[in-house]
């Protein structure tokens, strides 16, 4: 990758010298001098040239106009993983607004997997059976997905947001040249540019930030488990089944053994989650929360400032930052509604919300609103379940 300069556009305002915060750039009479040495691509520089004069070339991305199609990476572990099913649902409605086909990679996987998701938006499947992608080891796969991606050009590319999904897709966008956006929580097409606006929190998920790639593909994102609803399987789909060729080796790393961790029920799969926030009051209120799950066979889950003053465990925070859910019924009690907490809960079916500030965020989100006290309510409805 290299820094580039269109003599022929730049007008020599110094504009870019001013910009750069590494001193890479001079001014030379009426142009710019680069020193290649000192850059590190940050792109301060292009965003702060009036005229255009200023780009950065990066080797192996596609541009703009070479790409099509939507892809998905659908990671297996033992099975298919819900978030491949999860992100094929989304890809589906990508590709309808930009005409274009879903295309899902699927590592060592089987019939039944291919069918899961063609039905559940797919058009095509690429299938590898290699036995370097069962070892699920960073190099071979990015050796994988680049070598197909760079042969077929993708418009968009995403990925899950799991433990192997988010060391993954950073290596096949470097080897790319491509940009990356993780832990999106919403995905969407542009109906003017056509590009993928990639909505994700930031500055501490106080907002939300839409980010775009308009130059350089496959524009690549990654979405954590649980924050895009699961599409509606739709048995009569078609589509096809393809094998292609896997790595030749399984690189630089050998795996000698796996320890597999005891699997526990948490809050990630429940059907039934009773949530708390700051607003339940005083620490002995949460007690009263977890006698409400008890008695509704639910998983009690609660937002970061519980669990930063020790209330409850890591595991069972709910948000950007903690574990993104999709209940068939939430019920919030003292839940003020921050961004990243909402943006981890978006996926619940139905959602309660119990807070007394009319005025509080957790009500955009929720279904049922009850202002009210929430160890009041909480009382209530263990006396009335008896």
């Amino acid at each position: 990758m290299a820094l580039l300069l269109d003599t022929a556009r730049c007008v020599g305002c110094g504009l870019c010298v001013r910009a750069c915060a590494y001193g890479a750039l001079e001014k030379t009479g009426n142009g710019i001098a680069i020193d290649h040495e000192k850059c590190v691509l940050c792109a301060s520089c292009v965003q702060s040239c009036p005229k255009n004069a200023l780009s950065i070339e990066r080797n192996g991305s596609a541009k703009a106009d070479e790409a099509a199609g939507v892809w998905v990476f659908a990671e297996r572990a033992d099975a298919l993983l819900p978030v491949a099913l999860e992100l094929t649902g989304r890809a589906r409605q990508l590709a309808d607004k930009r005409g274009a086909y879903v295309t899902a990679l699927l590592p060592c996987g089987t019939r039944e997997d291919a069918d899961a998701l063609i039905a559940a938006g797919a058009d095509r499947i690429i299938s590898c059976p290699s036995t370097y992608l069962q070892t699920r080891l960073d190099a071979p796969y990015t050796d994988w997905i680049a070598g197909l991606a760079k042969e077929q050009k993708p418009e968009i590319l995403l990925f899950g947001a799991t433990g192997f999904g988010r060391s993954l897709a950073p290596r096949v966008a470097a080897r790319l040249g491509a940009g990356l956006t993780a832990d999106c929580t919403g995905l969407d097409i542009d109906p003017e540019t056509g590009l993928l606006l990639q909505t994700r929190p930031a500055f501490g998920g106080n907002l939300m930030a839409t980010i775009m790639s308009p130059h350089h593909r496959p524009q690549m994102a990654t979405v954590r488990p649980g924050v895009m609803p699961a599409p509606v399987p739709d048995a009569s789909r078609r589509g096809i089944v393809e094998q292609s060729p896997g790595p030749d080796s399984a690189g630089l790393v050998e795996l000698l053994e796996r320890q597999a961790k005891k699997a526990q029920s948490g809050i990630a799969q429940a059907d039934i989650i009773i949530s708390a926030g700051r607003g339940i009051g005083p620490r002995k209120n949460l007690s009263l929360v977890q006698q409400l799950a008890d008695r509704l066979g639910a998983q009690v889950g609660v937002t970061r400032p519980l669990v930063d003053m020790g209330w409850m465990g890591r595991e069972h925070q709910i948000g950007q930052t903690g574990t993104a859910v999709a209940p068939r019924l939430l019920i919030a009690f003292g839940v003020s509604g921050a961004i990243q907490h909402l943006a981890g809960m978006g996926g619940a079916q139905t959602v309660v919300a119990v807070n007394t500030d009319p005025d509080a965020a957790i009500f955009s989100a929720a279904d049922y609103r009850v202002v009210a006290d929430a160890e009041e309510v909480l009382q209530a409805l263990l006396q009335k379940l008896g």
